[in-house]
């Protein structure tokens, strides 16, 4: 029995995303991040929104780069085990090079909107987790039928991310609404090009 590679874009994700985190502690003075905040080298390369100069090239590469870049442990174990359980039958239904545009095309209007519409730092891989959570209901989808799944998974989600976004809790829930909203347009263009064809 052999392992195979058998998610391109998802596993080179998840493998980016471990490594970087694993440079950023590495290059971090000890017991830097007692307090949970981002190691610096996260700050300086994986963080949109807060001290972003767009007449600087650095501020366009973290537009995308946000979603390499994670908090703390826990933080990227959470990201990744969503993204590591979804990403395999996204990659199946869809492609890797489709599914690898819609994650950056979902880092970019994320990290866009969070710089010119919120006040807060933004980053991590959630925004991808939840385009991947709305995309996945749309892998039964069939023209003229709405799943009750879909429905439930929009609303459930949806609504959750709604009710915490009146929290203090240092989470984005605008990233996580946009990523879902982001899941919600490629689901329905897949399935009308689909159609189409």
């Amino acid at each position: 029995m052999r392992i195979s590679y058998d998610a391109p874009f998802t596993l080179t994700f998840a493998f980016f995303c471990l490594g970087i985190f694993v440079c950023a502690w590495a290059l971090s003075p000890f017991g830097y991040n007692t307090d949970l905040q981002p190691y610096p080298l996260v700050q300086k390369y994986f963080m949109v929104g807060i001290q972003m100069d767009f007449s600087q090239p650095l501020s366009y590469l973290r537009v995308f780069s946000h979603v390499l870049g994670h908090q703390h442990a826990i933080h990227l174990l959470g990201n990744l085990m969503l993204i590591l359980l979804l990403g395999p039958v996204l990659e199946e239904k869809y492609g890797s090079f489709n599914l690898f545009m819609m994650a950056l095309t979902t880092a970019v209007v994320t990290g866009l909107l969070n710089n010119f519409l919120m006040t807060n730092a933004l980053l991590g891989a959630s925004g991808i987790g939840f385009m991947m959570i709305v995309l996945v209901a749309f892998t039964n989808y069939r023209a003229g039928e709405l799943p009750l799944s879909l429905i439930l998974i929009v609303l459930l989600y949806f609504g959750q991310e709604m009710i915490k976004s009146s929290q203090n809790d240092n989470i984005s829930q605008f990233a996580h609404i946009i990523g879902g909203i982001c899941g919600s347009i490629f689901g329905f263009a897949q399935v009308d090009e689909s159609a189409e064809g």
